[in-house]
């Protein structure tokens, strides 16, 4: 018996694959709206331009700080500035003058308020200086 696979027919099909990762990735126990409750970010960065780009993402929970290599430092530092990534206390550091762009993007929920950033660095010095621990998702 031979099978052929067509591209329509793999299209066709990813809808549903991705329904059912989605479906398994939530653990059995927890229920819809519990996942939403309490202070939460879903990080990501993005290395380079639009046309060579790298991107690292994470969900930061912050009751109990995981999820991230630094939760606790990031969600000490987005307690202090009430979840308001650009209120985050700046680092004085110096940065080298590369040009090696990183964009951080967060949204989520912080004390009941809707979170929505996104800022392009010129690297990811200057992003590490501005932002704190919240988009440190290198160790």
């Amino acid at each position: 018996m031979t099978h052929t696979t067509t591209p329509h027919a793999v299209r066709a099909a990813l809808p549903a694959a991705a329904a059912l990762l989605l479906a398994t990735a939530v653990p059995a126990h927890a229920a819809p709206r519990e996942a939403a409750r309490g202070d939460w970010l879903f990080v990501t960065v993005t290395t380079g331009d639009a046309r060579s780009s790298d991107m690292r993402g994470t969900l930061l929970l912050c009751d109990p700080p995981q999820g991230h290599g630094r939760a606790a430092e990031a969600c000490a530092q987005l307690e202090t500035a009430a979840g308001d990534i650009p209120a985050l206390s700046t680092e004085d550091t110096y940065c080298p003058m590369v040009h090696a762009p990183v964009t951080a993007h967060a949204y989520g929920e912080w004390h009941g308020r809707p979170v929505d950033y996104t800022e392009t660095f010129s690297n990811k010095c200057v992003m590490g200086a501005r932002t704190g621990a919240v988009f440190a998702l290198d160790g």
